[in-house]
């Protein structure tokens, strides 16, 4: 948006603590410079007990860091803020505030906050549909899904119908068996979101089909609740988004009385 961005993203804690010390060190350096003495541990050099305990401390320190979202979010704006002051050839702070999050405990939460993010540029009168909603993960989704389609067309007919390769800059939709996936098909989920933007969008021209997405039918949501969820989910949950039963569980099991979304 114009002013300010919303993510969408997947902490993997207990991925980043099966890591091993090497696989740590070699994420690590991707992003940053790392330290002279990791380097000779990379060059293969012999390290004393000293060095190996100095080697340990750091990893660990990374390894946090790297699932952390406090640091990926202070890391992502002060990259957005230099470049932005370089364009505009100036300097001072940028960001008016600290970021905000919400953790979504449960699939209908993740469902209708990306539709929410995703829909952004629409509910804002900034595109009329889907593909030119620009800096969009689904305009991205979309793009990557037509090409693929059609390059599949062209080299073998009978295979693209099977073609499901999506972009990689994004995690992919699959299903409950795929680990490190979103539980939900990638068609399902651009339908729902054509769907939802036809009702959110006042101006919106087309077709609105009268039965319900498949994904609103497997998971029991009921229209209404759904487009009310979407086009207000900024203002409908606090630090935690999901079911009234999920909310009261995480409450309780958090010793506090309530969370905003309950009702």
């Amino acid at each position: 948006m114009s002013n300010h961005y919303h993510l969408v993203v997947k902490v993997n804690r207990q991925q980043a603590l099966s890591w091993s010390d090497n696989e740590v060190i070699s994420r690590w350096y991707k992003l940053y410079k790392g330290s002279p003495i990791t380097d000779k541990q990379r060059n293969g050099d012999t390290l004393s007990e000293a060095e190996q305990l100095l080697v340990s401390e750091l990893v660990e320190k990374w390894r946090a860091r790297l699932f952390d979202i406090s640091w990926f979010m202070k890391n992502l704006n002060e990259f957005i803020a230099k470049e932005a002051n370089k364009e505009d050839n100036c300097t001072g702070k940028y960001w008016e505030g600290r970021y905000k999050s919400q953790a979504l405990l449960d699939e209908t939460a993740l469902l209708s906050c990306m539709a929410y993010v995703d829909l952004n540029p629409i509910r804002s009168n900034m595109a009329n549909n889907l593909e030119d909603s620009d800096f969009t993960s689904i305009q991205e989704r979309i793009k990557h899904f037509k090409n693929t389609k059609s390059n599949a067309k062209k080299s073998n007919p009978n295979k693209a119908k099977r073609q499901t390769k999506q972009p990689k800059s994004l995690t992919p939709f699959g299903a409950r068996e795929y680990e490190n996936t979103m539980p939900f098909s990638l068609i399902d989920y651009l339908e729902l979101v054509d769907w939802t933007g036809r009702h959110v969008h006042p101006k919106k021209r087309g077709y609105i089909p009268k039965s319900m997405p498949n994904i609103l039918v497997s998971l029991n949501i009921e229209e209404a609740t759904w487009l009310d969820r979407v086009q207000n989910f900024g203002n409908h949950y606090g630090n935690f988004a999901g079911s009234q039963t999920v909310l009261r569980a995480h409450a309780a099991k958090n010793d506090v009385n309530w969370y905003k979304g309950v009702g």
